[in-house]
């Protein structure tokens, strides 16, 4: 038994034809992975027509049956290994739901069999692992996109367009990320998430590489690609009983010729947050969450409340965005949160800051990337 889950939806036709051309541009899609929670994202979406998941790739019956009892795929199109899922079921492509560690082994089977693939923030675990990532799919020419919550978020596009198309606040000089929650303990994460969330080989650090990555994902998109000169990072253990192996704070501060970036990225969080703020030289745009926004285009006038509209259906989550770039030739623009350029910049980031806070020195990015 096949489960379909879908965003987008054409109208309804009559005729045969339009159902056979429907049908063609549903995206076959395997998942790779149960034990990273945003898993729920693509197995809870509403069926829709835009992809099919044919396959899932989880040893652990027992997770796989869990959520199979909570989504209602059947328990026949779950496989121990990626070889057996590809060989069994064909995907187009794979959503990676698995340790960050294990991107690597995803792009190394899928790429050269041309299956397209879409991992999980971050890109990969360091940026050794992402190196051979990216060349994997240039090589071969498959897609390769990296997910993030906040790509969804219409406020941080109404914000994208308002500094950078619109002009509201003059020239960009700061931006400002606090993201994160009271840590994955506190938030009751299951078992099969810490196991591997926790472990500085498996998820490449602790908050750091877990949020680290939202502020300098969004940062390379408004800065369009732009590197930093420096990069400084702060990372503490504040609560070393709990997160033994790894931080659970990090602050990292980028600086480039005309803006500066500070992303905070912690589990000690008194709330889940994923805000930002834009700073121009006459005005600011805050985006306190996916829809409200607080907005000064000139201070005597004062600021102004605004809510984000949703972003366009076909647009608006991961799993559509996949199934336009593999089955409609969508291309994304240049340093889109989504793309490859992107997240390998933000893959450099995270090595730079990893570095700085090992050596409690100010990394200069030209000289530390000319090694």
């Amino acid at each position: 038994m096949l489960v379909t889950f879908g965003l987008w939806s054409l109208q309804a036709k009559d005729t045969q034809t339009e159902m056979n051309k429907n049908a063609t541009e549903t995206l076959r899609v395997g998942v790779v992975g149960l034990v990273h929670t945003h898993v729920h994202w693509i197995l809870g979406r509403e069926p829709q027509d835009d992809i099919e998941i044919v396959g899932i790739v989880e040893p652990n019956r027992q997770l796989a049956q869990q959520y199979s009892d909570q989504h209602g795929y059947s328990m026949d199109i779950v496989f121990d290994t990626l070889d057996e899922m590809v060989k069994a079921t064909n995907p187009e492509a794979v959503t990676a739901f698995n340790t960050i560690y294990d991107h690597l082994e995803v792009v190394e089977y899928c790429a050269p069999k041309g299956i397209h693939v879409m991992v999980e923030k971050p890109l990969a675990v360091n940026l050794e692992h992402a190196k051979k990532m990216e060349a994997l799919a240039k090589k071969y020419g498959i897609a390769l996109l990296t997910n993030y919550e906040t790509s969804w978020y219409g406020s941080n596009y109404k914000a994208y367009e308002m500094v950078k198309k619109e002009d509201k606040i003059g020239p960009l000089r700061r931006m400002l990320f606090h993201t994160g929650h009271p840590g994955p303990i506190e938030i009751g994460c299951n078992p099969e998430f810490l196991e591997w969330l926790t472990d500085p080989v498996l998820n490449g650090g602790g908050a750091l590489t877990d949020f680290g990555c939202y502020g300098a994902n969004l940062a390379t998109w408004f800065l369009e690609g732009a590197e930093p000169l420096t990069v400084s990072c702060t990372t503490q253990q504040l609560k070393p009983d709990m997160y033994p192996k790894v931080e659970d704070d990090a602050t990292i501060v980028l600086t480039y010729p005309k803006a500066q970036v500070i992303i905070q990225a912690s589990w000690n969080w008194s709330h889940n947050r994923k805000d930002m703020e834009v700073y121009g030289t006459n005005g600011y745009v805050v985006c306190k969450n996916g829809t409200d926004m607080e907005i000064l285009e000139d201070e005597k006038k004062g600021s102004y409340p605004l809510t984000a509209k949703a972003l366009k259906q076909g647009y608006h989550d991961p799993f559509a965005l996949l199934q336009k770039v593999v089955k409609e030739g969508y291309q994304l623009t240049p340093f889109d949160v989504s793309s490859l350029e992107n997240n390998m910049r933000v893959m450099q980031i995270l090595e730079a800051a990893k570095q700085a806070s090992v050596s409690g020195k100010t990394i200069e990015w030209k000289q530390f990337f000319s090694n």
